[in-house]
């Protein structure tokens, strides 16, 4: 009887020694100080592979037992999180991680025609990040040197890195671009082929956002390469630091890069700026026509014509269109000088004189 008493009591004692063990081993684990990450990120979709990887990518130390402790609760959703790492231990992290969604968001969105440039300007203001630092991480993610993201809505989180943000722009907008390949292309696309279809895309994008019009651009693009004629469009050379800017006979003239259209044939070397869903349609999809030339209007739409005597007569038209508007402009502007001599009436002992003043030579 004496043995059976000291066998349980060992073998109590060894189980003790056991939960000791395991509630010391846990006690330590919690208390194991984790590499501090980058405490705002997004997390693309809720499975715990997912969630594994981007804890990783932004800088967490993840082991076998986070992975476990991580899955003991609820998986995070796809979002934004802004966590506070070191608050709990480990445990209450992991834990609780989905939990740390944040509702600190903004809405940001890229324009049609956009450079990366202007884009990156925008951010660092709105955002108060560092221009330098997302044109860094733009240019480490980019295929092309430009119209890499498309032009549309991001929700961002306002305490999210330059790294963070820009990374979370391209994988959005290569959601929405595998959706579209998805939906139009029976074969993937290599990235030459992609490349073309932007950089045509770009150019529809910057002679026109109006979306109707967009197919018969696209149309006289493939025409007029089809006939090996130069392109001769504006568009073209609103690149890089002349993105928005007016396009005259003398810089068409000393431009010699290969984005002046009308002295080299072909496309330009690169994508001129973001393009829209709309734009990437009508490269893929030009519509069936004989245009050859396109000419805006007194409407600011297009006239298009596949002859160039008619076109001739388009450009006619709308410089006559625009010598009048300048010449009612201009008497507009001069009525307005007239009456900028006005009659100021004030008091006197002798009566109400009549003082004339001329607003341009009064000086404060």
């Amino acid at each position: 009887m004496r043995k059976i008493i000291v066998a349980q009591y060992k073998r109590s004692i060894f189980y003790m020694e056991i939960i000791a063990l395991i509630l010391l081993l846990g006690l330590a684990y919690n208390f194991i100080p984790s590499k501090k990450g980058t405490q705002t990120f997004y997390i693309p979709s809720s499975d715990i592979n997912t969630t594994i990887k981007t804890l990783l990518e932004n800088g967490y130390e993840m082991t076998a037992i986070d992975r476990w402790v991580l899955g003991l609760k609820k998986i995070p959703d796809e979002g934004w999180y802004t966590t506070k790492p070191n608050r709990c231990g480990r445990i209450a992290f992991f834990y609780t991680l989905y939990k740390q969604k944040t509702d600190a968001l903004m809405d940001v969105v890229v324009f049609a025609g956009e450079t990366k440039e202007e884009l990156c300007t925008r951010l660092a203001n709105d955002m108060k990040l560092d221009k330098q630092k997302l044109l860094e991480v733009y240019n480490s993610l980019a295929l092309f040197k430009e119209a890499d993201i498309l032009a549309q809505r991001y929700t961002l989180a306002r305490k999210a890195n330059e790294t963070t943000t820009m990374r979370y722009i391209f994988m959005m907008s290569q959601r929405t671009l595998g959706t579209f390949k998805q939906a139009h292309f029976r074969k993937p696309l290599s990235i030459t082929e992609l490349k073309i279809i932007t950089i045509i895309a770009s150019i529809i994008q910057k002679e026109s956002n109006a979306v109707e019009e967009m197919p018969l651009i696209s149309s006289v693009i493939y025409n007029r390469l089809e006939k090996k004629m130069r392109l001769q469009m504006d568009s073209t050379l609103n690149y890089g630091a002349f993105s928005h800017t007016i396009v005259t006979p003398e810089r068409i003239k000393n431009d010699t890069s290969s984005y002046n259209t009308y002295k080299y044939k072909g496309l330009p070397p690169h994508p001129l700026g973001t393009v829209t869903l709309d734009a990437l349609k009508a490269s893929m999809n030009p519509a069936i026509s004989d245009y050859l030339y396109f000419m805006l209007n007194e409407k600011g739409k297009h006239d298009f014509s596949a002859d160039y005597t008619e076109h001739i007569g388009h450009i006619k038209t709308f410089r006559a269109y625009q010598n009048e508007k300048k010449i009612k402009e201009e008497k507009a502007l001069a009525e307005k000088d007239t009456n900028e001599t006005v009659k100021y009436f004030t008091p006197n002992p002798l009566g109400d004189l009549s003082v004339e003043i001329d607003w341009k030579k009064v000086k404060l």
